[in-house]
């Protein structure tokens, strides 16, 4: 990990004064490149075909990232067959290794659709720490998963090759702080970008605004 990289997630703000709610509530027409997204210095690659690719850069730790994740699940469903939808749990240490297991884990057994909120909630709601193995692969028991199963794949090569790679792409996406959104392997934007000194509800509904534009510019240049 880089020296350099925030090892917290971006610090959003109340409302700032003298702002009127009207100026703060929607993102720009259009959004402009170095405020409200910024395109990546080195274009990163897709397999996703004729659809946009859409990358979340997250941590289940993350108070921000949860907040923001009913928005973001209801706008992918919004987008259908528009997108290709991937997310990427970043890491921090060893810490948060355990919970990006736990991630990748759930990924790899087809469990993520059903488990991703309950993660989120057994940080936030249930104020779970998951900062070990054993505190990890006994909430998945808890919650239903087969304990034999889940502990042979949470400790298996394969997740600890995708532990590598989610360290690669941070490094060649230059994320430094997160929620983060990647459209097309070529844009990046979050919340903290948008409207900055709105509350953080409608920072993130700006965000989705600006992911609108972004994807519908993504699909213009492929055809």
């Amino acid at each position: 990990m880089r020296a350099s990289r925030r090892l917290l997630c971006t610090a959003l703000l109340g409302l700032a004064a003298g702002l009127s709610s009207a100026s703060v509530l929607a993102a720009p027409a259009e959004p402009q490149e170095g405020k409200q997204y910024q395109s990546l210095p080195s274009p990163q690659p897709t397999d996703t075909g004729k659809k946009v690719e859409v990358i979340e850069f997250f941590a289940y730790y993350c108070p921000h990232c949860h907040v923001f994740e009913p928005q973001l699940a209801a706008w992918v469903r919004k987008q259908g067959d528009n997108i290709v939808f991937k997310r990427v749990h970043v890491s921090r240490g060893a810490a948060v290794q355990p919970q990006q297991r736990l991630f990748y884990t759930l990924e790899a057994m087809g469990l993520l659709e059903q488990y991703h909120q309950k993660a989120f909630d057994a940080m936030h709601v249930e104020r779970l720490r998951l900062g070990s193995d054993q505190e990890v692969i006994d909430w998945a028991a808890r919650a239903g998963i087969d304990r034999a199963k889940f502990t042979e794949t949470y400790r298996s090569f394969g997740i600890q090759a995708r532990l590598r790679r989610a360290d690669a792409m941070m490094d060649a996406y230059g994320i430094d702080h997160w929620p983060k959104i990647v459209v097309d392997g070529r844009y990046a934007t979050s919340p903290s970008m948008v409207n900055e000194g709105a509350t953080e509800a409608q920072q993130q509904q700006a965000a989705l605004q600006v992911m609108d534009v972004l994807v519908a510019k993504s699909r213009a240049a492929r055809q």
